[in-house]
């Protein structure tokens, strides 16, 4: 299962090296063998050893794997027509592929690590690849964003190295050697000797994953290599690579929390809220369309943590497989809305013709009020269940009262958000001057692939899978 799952990313980096306009086109083909290994690894019992005791699948990171998949192959499909809507050169394109196969090692080794330090160097290898898919971009802008973000990466992936080694530490006493084994972990947590150490731990390297995802006090510098970078590029930032932060922080969690539940809510619940006060004034502010989305994405994930630890896993996991379809499909809309590199908001949904055209109108339409969570988007029931279990949660520590009051605060900095994005939509429905749009086929595919995942979403089937993983 090791060679399926790396193959086509191996595959990819060779063919980058091949002749540049043959590997042009054949690149994005060879994409498309990445769904294959992630559907059989979802339907395999679990939890499935791919390599020992180092790579181990369960339903959670099967789940992760096939999400990542499916937006990695939506992503390639836009690609091949980035050149129809800005200016990019052959080696550029092909760089961009190079880099992308390496960022898909990365990102496969860290979803199914179940080795803490496995899961640090996979995280550090998409990390590193995703700096140079910035470059693709060659403006001045693209150039210092990019080194921003090696900076930025690096002081997170400092944090999160160093947090690993105290939560070793922590447990090395009683396990030994396997004190780096997710599982091991989970399974002797209330063993440790010295919790302070550990919690003290988990609390670095959440810092660190957050820091990632762009949550408080550096809001803006995720939006900012967003804006500078191709849309390809940002659709990969907010659909997968915050995945392999996500299941990083769901791991590391699940064994804090069987070691002190209380001490982790108190720290998620403390640094989500203030993200999402931070990030719902900044998104009343934006401007154009990547800061908008970039910067609705810090929300969104800083909502599935709060969920998570909560207690409602279901919520999370749905509001998380919603946020990676819809965003990405609306990082990727970014690229014919903008109308090449000009990103004027008003009447941006305007003058899109024939059946593409209108294809294209009316997904993006419903993509942008799915992600403010309007019924029946699967974000409007994740948001439910996740306010429903936070509620569940106070009732135990008979904390209601605060709970309720912190609830409302939510919904009225969500309420910031929504109103933002509405007054977009209208402006981009209603006012403006009308211009003539070209939408490609490819492009409209990706985002029918994208409408077809968020409604595969809400089927009884998907709620009782994802109620299986809680």
């Amino acid at each position: 299962m090791i060679y399926l799952l790396l193959l086509p990313a191996f595959i990819m980096l060779v063919l980058s090296f091949w002749n540049l306009e043959k590997s042009k086109f054949v690149l994005p083909a060879t994409s498309l063998l990445i769904l294959y290994p992630s559907i059989k690894l979802f339907f395999l019992p679990k939890p499935y050893k791919i390599w020992g005791e180092y790579l181990v699948a369960d339903d959670l990171s099967a789940y992760i794997m096939l999400v990542s998949s499916i937006v990695a192959i939506s992503v390639t499909l836009a690609v091949s027509t980035l050149g129809l809507h800005v200016k990019i050169s052959n080696n550029a394109y092909v760089k961009f592929y190079r880099f992308f196969a390496l960022f898909w090692i990365g990102l496969t080794l860290s979803i199914v690590a179940n080795n803490m330090g496995i899961y640090w160097i996979g995280l550090e290898t998409a990390t590193l690849s995703t700096v140079y898919m910035i470059k693709t971009n060659s403006t001045v802008m693209a150039r210092k964003e990019a080194w921003n973000y090696m900076i930025v990466g690096a002081i997170a992936i400092s944090l999160i190295l160093f947090g690993i080694i105290l939560i070793y530490a922590s447990a090395k006493p009683i396990l030994g050697e396997r004190a780096i084994d997710f599982s091991a972990l989970l399974l002797n947590a209330k063993q440790i000797k010295s919790p302070f150490l550990f919690e003290i731990g988990f609390a670095i390297t959440t810092l660190g994953m957050f820091i990632k995802m762009g949550f408080f006090p550096m809001n803006l510098w995720l939006a900012n290599i967003e804006r500078a970078s191709f849309y390809p590029v940002a659709a990969l930032f907010s659909g997968i690579l915050e995945s392999a932060v996500m299941i990083g922080f769901f791991k590391f969690s699940r064994i804090a929390s069987v070691v002190n539940s209380a001490h982790v809510f108190i720290f998620v619940f403390i640094y989500t809220i203030l993200t999402i006060f931070i990030v719902s004034f900044l998104i009343y502010r934006a401007k154009d369309f990547m800061r908008l989305f970039s910067l609705s994405g810090v929300e969104h994930m800083a909502l599935i943590a709060l969920f998570w630890a909560s207690g409602g896993v279901f919520a999370a996991l749905l509001h998380f497989g919603a946020h990676a379809f819809l965003k990405p499909a609306l990082f990727l809309s970014t690229g014919i809305l903008e109308s090449r590199g000009k990103y004027r908001i008003a009447g941006a949904l305007r003058g899109y013709s024939g059946i593409k055209g209108k294809a294209f109108y009316f997904l993006t339409g419903i993509f942008l009020l799915a992600i403010v969570s309007a019924p029946p988007s699967p974000m409007f029931f994740s948001e439910l269940y996740g306010f429903a279990s936070m509620v569940e949660l106070a009732k135990t520590n008979k904390h209601l009262l605060l709970m309720i009051s912190a609830i409302i605060l939510l919904l009225i900095l969500l309420s910031i958000i929504f109103y933002k994005f509405i007054e977009i939509y209208q402006s981009m429905k209603y006012e403006g001057i009308e211009k003539k749009k070209v939408v490609y086929g490819n492009e409209v595919l990706a985002l029918i692939i994208f409408a077809v995942s968020l409604i595969a979403l809400l089927t009884p089937w998907s709620f009782e899978f994802l109620r299986g993983i809680s």
